[in-house]
């Protein structure tokens, strides 16, 4: 079988001219191409390519007050709306940490990045689009009409690269990682299970007994886990609403987890997709793509942290939420209770 020859730059700019309403990640699909390869044939005509890592990125973005951060992993989206700032580096791991715009970063992934300017029926519009080494997005920052958009030009100035060639290489995309079980090592994990006292320390369990989480999930049981119906992705999001309690949700993918930390008020299902509608805070998530919901207890130093996780037919993590326990802002009583009452996958007859 033959691979589908790359486009040039003048065919990828004459089908987005074709194609003005077309989302980047389904033009880029339709294509054959990567979304990074879709931007950078725009290289000269609205965008410039700019340092991608995060150490320069991060600053640059508190510059421009007020936007939207964006970061997606397969069919769910999680936008925040705020300020950058509190950045921590770290050569592995980085974080910026403010009321609105939490973030987790992994910078090894962040390796090409572009400053872009695209006119829309709504007008301009201005993002900094960072993808993977695969040319998938990992994280984006877009301005809004409250950004400091007379900062723009210097930003994209001091982040320009030398090279402004249009086109971009990207490397083959690496495939989910399956579940990965070991059950005559299942005695073994439950043990260790209860002699956690950080959630973090939970992925370095998995690896030292050769798992990775769903697989560590599918075999060990309660009371450390509960897998759920598939609904009850949804079922949790209405649930958060109703009881009016405050969560923790993470989306991430290999190079950026954001996190929202605060309610949910206003959820608006359009067709698979449930969609939170906040001021502030947006969630896209294609139930239907939904294939593992699991409720999971791993004890800490402050308690148990329940959470609900849910998994693509792959394997893939979509989501984690967690209930906040913040000081004087101590949901996690109210969340487990919630979490108890979601549905349990039912069984199925032999």
């Amino acid at each position: 079988m033959t691979e589908r020859p790359t486009p040039s730059p003048d065919t990828i700019r004459a089908f987005l001219a074709e194609t003005p309403k077309l989302r980047a990640r389904d033009a880029a699909g339709k294509l054959g191409i990567a979304e990074a390869q879709l931007v950078a044939a725009q290289i000269g005509h609205g965008a410039t390519r700019i340092a991608a890592h995060p150490d320069r990125i991060i600053p640059a973005a508190e510059q421009l007050g007020e936007v939207m951060a964006l970061t997606r992993v397969g069919d769910c989206v999680h936008e925040k709306t705020g300020e950058y700032g509190n950045y921590h580096p770290g050569q592995h791991a980085a974080m910026t940490l403010t009321e609105q715009i939490d973030l987790r970063i992994f910078p090894s992934h962040w390796v090409h990045a572009y400053a872009v300017e695209t006119e829309s029926e709504q007008g301009l519009r201005r993002s900094l689009q960072i993808f993977d080494a695969a040319g998938d997005a990992v994280h984006k920052i877009h301005l809004r009409e409250a950004s400091r958009h007379a900062a723009w030009a210097q930003v994209v100035a001091d982040l320009a690269e030398a090279d402004q060639s249009e086109g971009q290489t990207v490397e083959p995309r690496k495939p989910t990682e399956a579940p990965k079980s070991r059950p005559d090592k299942a005695d073994a994990l439950r043990d260790e299970w209860t002699k956690l006292t950080d959630t973090h320390q939970f992925l370095r369990l998995c690896s030292k007994l050769r798992m990775n989480r769903l697989g560590a999930y599918r075999i060990a049981g309660e009371p450390f886990v509960r897998q759920l119906d598939p609904t009850a992705a949804d079922a949790m999001l209405h649930a958060v609403r109703d009881a009016g309690i405050e969560v923790m949700i993470f989306v991430g993918n290999r190079g950026c987890i954001q996190i929202h930390n605060g309610p949910v008020h206003t959820l608006r299902p359009m067709g698979p997709w449930q969609n939170v509608m906040d001021p502030g805070f947006n969630l896209h998530l294609r139930l239907d793509t939904v294939a593992e919901v699991w409720a999971v207890e791993k004890p800490t130093q402050r308690g148990p942290a329940i959470s609900v996780e849910a998994f693509d037919a792959e394997g893939g993590l979509i989501f984690q939420t967690f209930g906040l326990g913040k000081e004087g802002r101590d949901s996690r009583p109210a969340w487990g209770k919630l979490v108890a009452a979601l549905p349990s996958l039912a069984a199925v007859p032999a």
